[in-house]
């Protein structure tokens, strides 16, 4: 089972900085060599073809944003390290195709998911993890004060943790899953995890009753808990009492008390629409965003350094981002690839859907459009989009193990 120990290395190292990427090189260079040796057959590999169409897609909208971007070595870059992804996603297609690894493999995934929550636990008990110290600003669990990225990842990754409980316990063991993974999710403080994981919950919700009385008796049960869970957190942490009451500033409406309420999030959304409005085509881009930005905020935006002409990273928002950076092109190949990939599902035989569970919710809840996102061409959240594309693409395509 050595391919899945370089699928799952990757995401061992995920909260290690850039550690991941040695499994990723791996996998790539494996990847390579595998397709050499079985290029005969690759055109009749479904996995195969839908990994080279979504990727296709994806460094396509980058690459045809290159030539006119704002700052053109960062976006040239960008687009030749977004290639390792491709032989990556390969290697997990041509290496996986033995149907019996895929429950270990998955169950391996949640328990690693499983490992980061326990250690979240720790730090919400205590005020320490194995990365240290919690933040005054919320729980930054195994992936240390200096990235804050442990709401978001706890969400995505939130299926893996699902299905293997629904597997062995069903009904039981989802309620523990939702109960066990809510309170470091909540204390996390991120909103948009917040969301995703109140999509997946919804999700596992529908696929355990299947009747719209008994999934409305669930939902409510599943939304009682959760405002119990928030009461929890409201009065035992002052890092989620002064994140949910500026949430609730929302409530009031004025144009004003949404931006404080989304933490500046507007001024960058409308920055990013005049960016897309000046080019609307090909985008400023791919990575641009931050070098445009000044050059289209407003007088006194916050964002804006002055010393080093630069504004916000990137959109927070994943249509935002695709139109300031690769425009209309761009956004037309990520919806043909999303296209693809829910036809994919649609053609998949019961088992395949079962194998690919985890990974196709991950990524429709990591891409849901109305939620605030990392961005998608960044080092970080790409890989982790790109390893779950390739988990997605293998687990549909999987063999019998006969063929296999």
């Amino acid at each position: 089972m050595w391919p899945a120990w370089i699928v799952l290395g990757v995401l061992v190292l995920l909260p290690v900085g850039r550690a991941s990427e040695a499994f990723i090189a791996i996998g790539a260079i494996a990847g390579l060599i595998l397709a050499w040796r079985e290029r005969a057959q690759l055109r009749s590999h479904a996995g195969v073809r839908l990994a080279i169409v979504l990727f296709g897609c994806y460094w396509l909208a980058a690459l045809i944003s290159a030539p006119g971007a704002v700052m053109p070595e960062k976006s040239w870059s960008t687009v030749a390290v977004l290639l390792r992804f491709l032989p990556f996603a390969l290697f997990a297609c041509l290496a996986l195709r033995k149907t019996n690894w895929w429950s270990r493999l998955s169950d391996a995934c949640a328990a690693v998911v499983l490992l980061w929550l326990l250690d979240a636990w720790v730090q919400i008990l205590t005020g320490w993890s194995i990365a240290g110290a919690e933040t005054a600003d919320r729980l930054s669990g195994i992936f240390g004060a200096g990235n804050l990225k442990l709401g978001p990842v706890l969400a995505v990754l939130s299926p893996f943790v699902f299905v293997a409980a629904r597997r062995r316990w069903g009904w039981r063991g989802l309620a523990v899953a939702f109960v066990f993974q809510l309170m470091p999710i909540l204390f996390a403080g991120s909103r948009s995890g917040w969301i995703m994981y109140a999509l997946v919950a919804l999700a596992f919700t529908w696929m355990q009753t299947r009747a719209p009385l008994r999934f409305a008796a669930w939902a409510f049960a599943a939304a009682c808990a959760a405002v119990l869970g928030i009461a929890v957190a409201w009065q035992h942490s002052g890092r989620f009492d002064a994140r949910f009451d500026r949430t609730l500033l929302a409530l009031q409406g004025s144009e004003h008390a949404l931006d404080t309420a989304s933490a500046g999030r507007l001024r960058i959304w409308a920055t990013a629409a005049r960016m897309f409005a000046a080019h609307p085509v090909a985008g400023v881009g791919v990575r641009g965003f931050r070098y445009a930005y000044p050059d289209f905020a407003q007088a006194g935006d916050a964002f804006v350094d002055a010393q080093t002409d630069a504004g916000a990273y990137h959109a927070h928002q994943i249509v935002l981002e695709v139109l300031s950076e690769t425009g209309s092109i761009g956004l037309a190949l990520w919806l043909i690839g999303a296209f693809c990939a829910i036809r994919a599902w649609s053609r998949a035989s019961a088992h395949a859907r079962e194998r690919a569970l985890a990974p196709a919710l991950a990524l429709a809840v990591m891409t849901f459009p109305l939620n605030t996102h990392l961005a998608f061409y960044s080092a970080w959240w790409g890989l982790l989009f790109w390893w779950l594309i390739a988990l997605y693409c293998a687990a549909l395509a999987a063999d019998d193990d006969a063929r296999a």
